[in-house]
């Protein structure tokens, strides 16, 4: 590792911790040369995944893009960011871990409706609305259906 303030390609690790809910490793280096100390990040290096587009086009999956989507969802509702983030870390989990190299965006919206409907019924229906392309107040009016239905028999 190339020390930042002399470059110097040795250095000795004088401290590891896990970081990120274990899914990186900060270390705590000290160069051999100049002896002063820097920390790196090693990071768990993914495949790529990329989406299948309705068109059929291609692009890789970027986690961003849904989180923006699930905090415009949840504007103005009492949502905490922990728990959008916690939201989030569970999305990408279940997407990585299907294994594939290549998901259609239908999956991946299916798998972010399942998780924000626990979330947030109100929210869930904003997302539902962009996701599912309501065209009118009848689609809303059944979506909401469904939602108290289910919520009325358990």
């Amino acid at each position: 590792m190339k020390c930042k303030y002399c470059g110097c390609l040795e250095s000795k690790v004088v401290d590891s911790r896990m970081a990120d809910g274990s899914t990186s490793i900060r270390r705590r280096r000290e160069c051999v040369r100049c002896g002063k100390r820097f920390t790196t990040l090693e990071i768990i290096s993914e495949p790529a995944v990329y989406v299948i587009k309705k068109g059929g086009g291609r692009q890789e999956f970027d986690v961003q893009k849904i989180r923006s989507g699930i905090v415009k969802a949840c504007e103005k509702r009492p949502i905490s960011i922990s728990k959008i983030d916690n939201l989030m870390i569970g999305i990408e989990n279940k997407i990585r871990s299907l294994g594939q190299s290549e998901i259609p965006s239908e999956k991946i919206g299916d798998i972010v409706m399942d998780a924000i409907k626990d979330l947030d019924d109100v929210a869930y229906v904003r997302y539902a609305s962009v996701y599912k392309e309501f065209k009118d107040i009848d689609t809303f009016m059944k979506e909401i259906s469904e939602i108290l239905n289910k919520k009325k028999n358990g």
